[in-house]
Parts: C-alpha cells; sequence; structure tokens
C-alpha cells in the first residue's frame, strides 16, 4: 500500500506529492526524491496525502543524510548566484553579486553584493523569491568586505589574512606606512580590496616604539669612530646609516651609538 506524503522542494514551492514507502519518516525531516531532473532533498511538510494528489507521485529514495543537505545547500546557492547576476543585468543594475548564505534553518538566502553606489533592489528581491521559492535578503559590503567573501592570494603569496584568521577589520591609516618607511605609492601599501593593508597595523606600536629609539635623519650622533651624521635608518634591522667626519658611511647597530647630538 502506498504511503503518499506531502514534501516541499523550497520553502515556498507547492506541495509535491511522495511515496515514502515502509521509510519511517517525522514532520520537518528531510529526504531524498527521485525527481525528473535526478535525486533533489525536500523537507516532510505532512504525513498524509495533499488534497491535489492526482497529480503525479515522486518516490522517496531514502532520509536525508547530512551529507545530502549539505550538497542540496551548495546548489541552492549556486542557482542563487547565478539568478541574482542575470535578474540583475536584466534589470540594469549597477552592482556585483559576490557569494550566497543559506540560513541554517534553510528558510532565506542572502546573497552579499559590492556596488559603488546604492542600489535600489527591491524589484530585484521580488523577481528573486519568486524564481526561487524562498525568501530572499540582499545585502551590500564595503571592498574590504567584498575582499574577505571572495578571497584571493595578497601581494605577499599568501592566502589573505581577512579570509583566514582576521575576525574583523581595524583601522588602518597612511601614518602606518610612513611610521615603516615604506613606499608611500598606492600600489605598494594597498591590497586586492583597494584599501591600505591590514597587515600595516599588525607590528605597528613596535615599529613606533623602535623609532622613537633612533636619531632622526641629519642629526648628528657620536660614534666609536667620532662624529658623524645620520643619513638613514633601518626600523626593522634597528640600524643607523652614517657619514663620518672623512665622508665615509657604515651601517651600524642602534646600540654602537655612543650618544646622540
Amino acid at each position: 500500500m502506498a504511503n503518499i506524503i506531502g514534501v516541499k522542494f523550497r520553502p515556498r514551492g507547492r506541495l509535491a506529492c511522495c511515496d515514502a514507502g515502509e521509510i519511517p519518516l517525522q514532520v520537518n525531516d528531510y529526504v531524498v526524491v527521485d525527481t525528473a531532473h535526478g535525486p533533489d532533498v525536500a523537507k516532510v511538510i505532512t504525513l498524509e496525502a495533499p488534497s491535489h494528489s492526482g497529480e503525479q507521485v515522486l518516490a522517496v529514495v531514502r532520509q536525508a543524510a547530512a551529507e545530502d543537505l549539505e550538497q542540496a545547500r551548495r546548489n541552492l546557492e549556486r542557482e542563487a548566484l547565478i539568478t541574482c547576476r542575470e535578474m540583475a543585468a536584466q534589470l540594469g543594475l549597477d552592482m556585483k553579486p559576490l557569494v550566497v548564505r543559506h540560513d541554517a534553518e534553510g528558510e532565506h538566502l542572502t546573497i552579499f553584493f559590492g556596488a559603488q553606489e546604492r542600489v535600489d533592489f527591491r524589484g530585484l528581491i521580488r523577481e528573486l523569491s519568486q524564481a526561487l521559492e524562498t525568501r530572499v535578503q540582499l545585502r551590500q559590503v564595503g571592498a574590504r568586505d567584498e575582499a574577505k567573501l571572495v578571497g584571493g592570494i595578497g601581494r605577499c603569496g599568501y592566502p589573505l589574512c581577512c579570509r583566514n584568521v582576521l575576525t574583523g577589520f581595524s583601522s588602518v591609516s597612511i601614518k602606518m606606512a610612513k611610521e615603516q618607511n615604506l613606499p608611500l605609492n598606492p600600489m605598494k601599501i594597498s591590497g586586492i580590496c583597494g584599501r591600505l593593508l591590514c597587515c600595516l597595523g599588525y607590528e605597528n606600536k613596535e615599529y613606533a616604539a623602535t623609532r622613537k629609539r633612533m636619531p632622526r635623519p641629519k642629526q648628528e650622533v657620536s660614534t666609536p669612530w667620532g662624529k658623524a651624521t645620520v643619513i638613514g635608518i633601518n626600523l626593522l634591522k634597528e640600524t643607523v646609516t652614517i657619514q663620518l667626519e672623512d665622508g665615509a658611511v657604515r651601517e651600524v647597530a642602534l646600540d654602537e651609538l655612543v650618544q646622540r647630538g
């Protein structure tokens, strides 16, 4: 005897009839259903045959495992991202859909996007909700968050810190680059997000403390070889480049300076 139940493939989708056979199920369980386009995951809505049970009855293959739910989530996120990009282009919206996140309860999708200006996406949300048969949220993010969501390789050759180790974004300023004697070329001190490198702030306090101990360029200092003028400093190595009175140039450790004039 058939055991007809009602399931939904999407939260706002129509109720589909399935034959669960002898598989013991409860309302809100997830099952794998054999459909025309292959196995798909659905949620059990009712253990009774739906009123429109005259339609085609699909077969429940098994109760869904964690792997099935994860695969279904990835498939839905991929479909939602492609659909959002296509619809945004059709509506002429100047936005870049980045990633999609499916909430743990499977009730709605959040689509993160980047844009130069504020975007009126109310029409897009309506069309997406209808097409995907689920509740959709759109959230605009800034350049740093965009890099964190998408990921990539930094100019150091390693995966982006914001994607792998950072839990939040700290304030980074051009003053930090100056403090560390870095070239003030935006191409050299900016990340792929176009903002100043987050790593400028990692050791800034140590650089600032070291700089306080360093003599200033053009300052006169006393050395074991006589008086000299500072012509450069290296904060990382904690060395000072000096020019002696006879014109000789030396790079010496900070501790080798006898005193500062």
